[in-house]
């Protein structure tokens, strides 16, 4: 593999080649429906192809498109069993993988950015990357006072590729519909468009981790690697062995799968409250499920969301991409989950309509979005929910289809800038607890972590404002 962004015109080649190739499908599709197929099953083995083409390209350019196939990685449940089956071994590679660049490469930014004596700083340095994605890959090493890192090095021309990558991408953006039902790929695009330069600066993503790795340095459920030692395009950090979460995904116990949902799910909310920090890449290849013991560890264990003991904590890794909330996550979150699961039709619509979900020259029937709104936040409403993709599946069928009144609906609504990120988050968060196939308690992690969530918050918080006024 040579170095990114290797030729421009070579990956922008490879590029235009995907919708020249779903094109070139949709004749062959409408070939075999002339021959006797049927429409459904034509369309999956278009979707199928599709789908091995799109992440085959991705997974190779690293970059933006690597970015990309990792954030729709997460949302492999959505897919129809028939298509999302074969490619699953794939996707999971792609999560955690991407061909490595040359040794020689890596020494060369070594040295460019730690000194010509940068083998000093380290005792042992492996030149086979450990891990490999979309801008820089992580090497395995241990730092001169012995303590076992993590070496982080950057793309040279990570941030170019990126960019045009992203640029190209965004261009055909309406081609990739098929393979996430329900959601549109444009504003994903842009969005990791809008974050390249946080994306490439090493020193913001060891200050957000530094601040993890402090709040969270007692806890017992989540373990967060130290930051070791920072420069431009280059980070260390302590290493931390654990199952990967790909591979809790695809071999791992029940009791495994529940345990990384639940952390992953209070992780989710509980982030913002402690830090003022969401970590905004939950993609499985950032998490591990690390055993309780050792120096690192509680020897009591961690809460297992029931009160009990559990012998796995959830390490959590790579912290380029945050969104940050000074105040936590917003209290209309909480308020609006809250009513909703009480059935307050008109309060609800009137908070939507407040914070700019619905538009003023927008009028919907309050009864219509409390129907839109119930079927996806079911997890919320039981003290126990079982993640599946069965599930996932029908609620991203329930919004793709054109002739359903979810459809339509929710093609009105609006979504503010201010919560698009903590949206994306949000729902590739429950695609990896639908991959896990997770019995969580989500209610348990609302009611300790969203503000709003609980009557008495609101209370408070109006409270709070009518005492600031």
């Amino acid at each position: 593999m040579s170095d990114l962004p290797r030729k421009a015109v070579t990956r922008t080649a490879k590029l235009a080649a995907l919708p020249l190739g779903f094109a070139g499908r949709a004749t062959w599709g409408l070939g075999k429906r002339i021959g006797g197929k049927s429409a459904e099953m034509v369309g999956r083995e278009i979707q199928q192809r599709t789908a091995d083409q799109l992440f085959k390209v991705l997974g190779e350019l690293k970059g933006g498109a690597m970015k990309l196939g990792q954030a729709l990685s997460v949302f492999e449940s959505a897919l129809p069993e028939e298509v999302a089956g074969p490619y699953r071994a794939a996707l999971t590679k792609l999560q955690e993988a991407a061909p490595p660049m040359p040794a020689r490469t890596v020494h060369s930014v070594l040295e460019e950015r730690l000194g010509e004596e940068w083998r000093d700083l380290f005792l042992e340095f492996e030149d086979k990357p450990s891990a490999a994605a979309s801008i820089g890959q992580v090497h395995r090493a241990v730092w001169h006072d012995g303590r076992e890192v993590a070496v982080k090095v950057q793309y040279p021309g990570a941030g170019e590729a990126l960019l045009s990558d992203l640029n190209q991408l965004s261009r055909f953006a309406r081609l990739f519909g098929p393979l996430v039902p329900g959601m549109d790929i444009k504003p994903l695009i842009t969005e990791l468009r809008d974050r390249v330069s946080e994306e490439l600066d090493y020193e913001l993503e060891a200050q957000a981790q530094r601040e993890h790795a402090e709040e969270f340095a007692d806890d017992p459920d989540v373990l967060v690697p130290g930051v070791v030692h920072q420069s431009d395009q280059v980070l260390v950090t302590e290493w931390i062995d654990g199952i990967p979460l790909a591979d809790v995904i695809s071999d791992g116990t029940a009791e495994q799968r529940d345990r990384a949902g639940q952390l992953l799910a209070r992780f989710l909310f509980s982030g913002p409250a402690r830090t003022g920090l969401l970590h905004a890449d939950p993609h499985p290849g950032n998490f591990r499920l690390v055993p309780v013991g050792g120096a690192d560890a509680d020897p009591d264990g961690g809460d297992d969301g029931n009160g009990a003991v559990a012998p796995w904590r959830l390490g959590v890794l790579d912290f380029g991409t945050v969104d940050r909330l000074p105040g936590g996550l917003p209290a209309t979150i909480g308020e609006s989950l809250r009513m909703t699961i009480d059935g307050e039709a008109e309060a609800v619509y009137e908070l939507l309509r407040e914070e700019g979900f619905v538009k003023e020259t927008i009028d919907l029937d309050p009864d219509a979005v409390l129907d839109y709104l119930l079927p996806i936040i079911e997890p919320a409403q039981a003290d126990e929910f079982t993640f599946t993709r069965g599930w996932m599946r029908g609620q991203a069928a329930r919004i793709a289809d054109v002739r359903s009144p979810a459809h339509q609906l929710g093609k009105q609504l609006n979504l503010p800038p201010s919560y698009l990120l903590i949206h994306r988050v949000t729902l590739s968060t429950i695609g990896v607890l639908c991959q896990l196939g997770s019995t969580v308690r989500l209610r348990h992690e609302l009611e300790e972590w969203l503000p709003g969530f609980l009557a008495d918050d609101h209370t408070e918080a109006e409270e709070a404002a009518t005492a600031g006024a």
